[in-house]
């Protein structure tokens, strides 16, 4: 059977979601995004024109294909900016599956306004918004946005574009517990490493962008990426062995041949 990662009310094959944003240009970016395998892009609507056709458009690259475009908020800092943009995306396109984030501190960390988005989340929800939310890596905050009505929570692995990896094992293991949506690790992956390393922690799904988009070779990175992803995932499913101290031999001392 196929291992369908579920968003609402949207079903997706890959784990993997991709972004948009430091590619040269729009080709790159496709070919690097149908190189991973993902189903799902992310847009940053303020950065990355998807709203005005009679500018290059993002969505023309990806109009023959099964890629699904995920505007997010990136550059909002309050909620009622962040409510306000996805309004007009969805009736300028008709998307209503969203990524949801509002930035606390724009200057150094980006890390997330975490009771801004709570507020915008609530309202999003409540219109009918399928939203995924990033967050920083805290279950209780993770459990408040399943709550207000987050179809997915997002916790940063690491700041934004910093490449450092997962930071806090521990809190990702802690928010797959406390929540019942899916768990995306977003922000921070640096490598293919870093993305299996969170799959095999029981996370949903992974969400890069600069690891792929500023490699020396973003396609190959991309593909990376994917396999990366479903080793992790399957290494996960199949469940490894607990960790000792001391050393076990690999096969049994009882019954060694006398010589």
């Amino acid at each position: 059977m196929a291992d369908i990662l579920k968003i609402g009310k949207y079903e997706f094959t890959s784990r993997l979601i991709v972004g948009s944003g430091k590619y040269p240009d729009f080709k790159t970016t496709r070919d690097a995004t149908l190189a991973s395998g993902a189903e799902m892009i992310t847009v940053a609507v303020r950065r990355v024109n998807i709203l005005d056709p009679n500018e290059e458009n993002l969505m023309d690259y990806f109009k023959d294909t099964d890629v699904k475009i995920l505007p997010n908020s990136a550059g909002c800092t309050t909620a009622e900016e962040a409510i306000t943009l996805f309004r007009l995306v969805r009736e300028a396109t008709g998307i209503d599956i969203i990524k949801l984030e509002v930035i606390g501190d724009t200057k150094k960390t980006l890390y997330p306004d975490v009771i801004e988005t709570l507020k915008a989340c609530e309202v999003l929800a409540k219109e009918d918004f399928t939203v995924m939310a990033y967050t920083n890596d805290d279950p209780i905050m993770a459990k408040r946005l399943e709550d207000a009505g987050a179809a997915a929570v997002m916790p940063l692995a690491a700041p934004i574009g910093s490449g450092l990896g997962i930071q806090n094992k521990y809190n990702v293991v802690f928010i797959k517990d406390a929540v019942n949506v899916p768990v995306i690790v977003d922000a921070g992956i640096g490598t293919a490493s870093d993305a299996s390393v969170a799959m095999e922690l029981g996370a949903d799904g992974v969400l890069t962008n600069t690891a792929i988009a500023q490699a020396k070779n973003p396609i190959l990175m991309a593909e990376a990426m994917k396999h990366a992803v479903i080793a992790g995932r399957a290494a996960y499913k199949a469940g490894r062995i607990p960790k000792k101290p001391f050393a076990t031999a690999s096969s049994p001392l009882e019954g060694l041949i006398e010589f």
